[in-house]
Formats: structure tokens, C-alpha cells, sequence
């Protein structure tokens, strides 16, 4: 007997929003919105504001890109893409020194799509310009469901690095070190958001809120890797260690494993650390240590992504010192 199949049928996007700045603008701007749209581009986004004034202008909505604490424009349309949202977009990127730039409509022209193309070419290779089409869909009866099609994007959302352009033996390694983690997160289809390769001693994995991000480490002259959870903002870096501290215990048991606690009160930065006897220039043990990377940083990921979510920085006094 045939399997009985659904119908597959588009919807108009007025049925799903009536308004762009008062259903479709706060509609993209929820969590759960703003994460399907970052799983479309690869960002992930922390929202700061919706219609943000930028001079005479607001932009729609203004994000942090978790992952460098960048700033993100998104413009959002429930028509076709128009001159004066793409004038709107360059005015915002450049008040704001956004890194990327992300333009949403209904349908895009061939020459706002080229002009996007164009930006991502002739732009600094760190900045970025996004176009997305919406669609809603529903099969039968069901209510409709919305789809991101992505029109144009930058050809690598990083800068781009090849070993014929690093001249250092060391930076040549810790590249296609790195390089493997990556090939090896992707083959095992980790859920961690993945950033390019660099020729550094560290590669940075997004964690959900700014200022906040987990990096993996290699040491080749002490001989050890390890994977931090770095705080780096300087108004909630201290706030975000210590209230985190509160639960050490509970985290070090699901870790399950004793971890660094680094405050580093002269220092903007805290980190809170795990490290692993291993040397890096041993090519033949990466596999070994890409997989202990694989696991911990999920692991790590799993521990602090909900805990920071619940954290409020402003509950930590200013002197650093709590109330009895």
C-alpha cells in the first residue's frame, strides 16, 4: 500500500504577518527565530536591541555575533528588496562598525543580489553581507512554517588563510592542526558552531553569550592542550567567574573532571580551564587528541551554555564582595 503523503503548499507571508515592525521584526528578534536564522548563515546571535537608532535611522534589529563579540545589523523586509533598505544597510554597518550585515525579504532582484555579491568581494575580508529570502510552508492544514534561503554570502565567513601565505613552521602546524579539528568536528557532525582555521595557538567556539566564548589550546613547549571558557568583557568578565564559581562544584561533577579557576583580578579576562598531557608537534597523536577535543568542548558547551543564559551580571556587586 502507498504511503499516504501531504500536500506541500506555499503561504503568503501577510498571512503569517500582518506588520513587518510590529508582528514580523519581533517575531525574528525571539531566541528560538534568531537561532534558526543564525543556523542558516553561521552565526550565532545574541540580541541587543530591536530598532536601534543609528543617527536619523533605526535599524531593525541589532545583534552580538557570540562568537567575536562583533556586531551584527539585521534588516528585514516582507516585500522585495528596494534601494533605500540597501542605502539603510550601508548606513547602519558603517555608524555601527558592524562585521556582518544581514539583509531579510520576500524576494530579492537580480541586482540587489549582485550588489551584495559585490560587497562581500571588494569589503574587508573580516566583514561580511548576508541575503536571505523567507518563505512560509505548510503541508495540508498545518500551520505555516518558516524557511531561510540563503541568496548571497561571503565564499568563507573568515579570513581566508592557506599555508603557501604562512611562512612560520610553527603557524604552518597549529593551521593544519586546527584544520583537522574542524574536518573531524564536521565528519562527526558536531552541533558546535564551527569558525575558520587560524595559524594560532587557539581556536574560539561560540557559547551563546557575548562576551563569553569557549577556545581550545595547544601548548607544544609545555607539552598540553586544554579547552577554557574564556569571559573577556570588561564590565561582566569578574560577574559571569564568580557567580559561575557559586557552582563549582556541581560543574567540576559534570564535567567530571577538577578544573582551573583563573579569576586573573589584574586582568580584564577569566578563564576557567581543563588541561591534557599532550604534545601538539606529534602529528601521529592528533587523532587522539582532536577526538578529547571533540568531547570536551561538547562538553563544555553543554555545562556553561544554559548556566550562562541564567545569569544575571548585575548580581554580582561592583566591589566584588557579597552581601552577608
Amino acid at each position: 500500500m502507498a504511503t499516504k503523503l501531504g500536500k506541500l503548499e506555499r503561504v503568503d507571508l501577510r498571512t503569517g504577518w500582518g506588520s513587518e515592525p510590529f508582528e514580523f521584526t519581533p517575531w525574528l528578534a525571539g531566541e528560538d527565530n534568531l537561532k534558526m536564522l543564525g543556523d542558516a548563515i553561521g552565526i550565532e546571535f545574541e540580541l541587543v536591541s530591536q530598532e536601534h537608532t543609528v543617527g536619523d535611522f533605526r535599524a531593525d534589529i541589532l545583534c552580538k555575533n557570540t562568537a567575536d563579540d562583533s556586531w551584527v545589523v539585521i534588516e528585514n523586509q516582507l516585500d522585495n528588496t528596494n534601494h533605500k533598505h540597501l542605502g539603510q544597510l550601508l548606513t547602519y554597518a558603517s555608524g555601527l562598525e558592524a562585521k556582518a550585515v544581514v539583509w531579510i525579504a520576500s524576494s530579492f532582484s537580480e541586482e540587489h543580489r549582485a550588489a551584495l555579491d559585490w560587497l562581500n568581494r571588494a569589503t574587508a575580508e573580516h566583514i561580511g553581507f548576508f541575503g536571505l529570502e523567507v518563505e512560509l510552508w505548510r503541508v495540508d492544514n498545518s500551520l505555516p512554517a518558516p524557511k531561510f534561503n540563503v541568496v548571497s554570502r561571503p565564499n568563507e565567513w573568515s579570513r581566508t588563510v592557506t599555508l603557501e601565505n604562512i611562512s612560520s613552521e610553527t603557524k604552518q602546524m597549529q593551521y593544519r592542526y586546527w584544520t583537522a579539528l574542524i574536518d573531524l568536528l564536521k565528519k562527526q557532525r558536531s552541533q558546535l558552531r564551527l569558525q575558520s582555521p587560524q595559524p594560532q595557538h587557539w581556536q574560539i567556539f561560540a557559547v551563546g553569550t557575548s562576551g563569553v566564548c569557549i577556545s581550545a589550546i595547544q601548548n607544544t613547549s609545555k607539552k598540553r592542550i586544554g579547552v577554557e571558557l574564556c569571559m573577556t568583557a570588561k564590565n561582566t568578565a569578574k560577574a559571569y567567574f564568580n557567580l559561575l564559581k557559586r557552582d563549582q562544584a556541581a560543574i567540576e561533577s559534570e564535567i567530571g573532571a577538577a578544573l582551573e579557576w583563573k579569576e586573573l583580578p589584574q586582568k580584564t579576562t577569566s578563564k576557567i580551564i581543563l588541561f591534557k598531557e599532550a604534545d601538539p608537534a606529534d602529528e601521529s597523536d592528533w587523532p587522539k587528541q582532536h577526538q578529547w577535543f571533540k568531547e570536551t568542548i561538547e562538553k563544555f558547551d553543554r555545562v556553561f551554555r544554559i548556566r550562562l543564559k541564567g545569569i544575571d551580571p548585575e548580581e554580582w556587586p561592583e566591589d566584588g564582595t557579597e552581601a552577608a
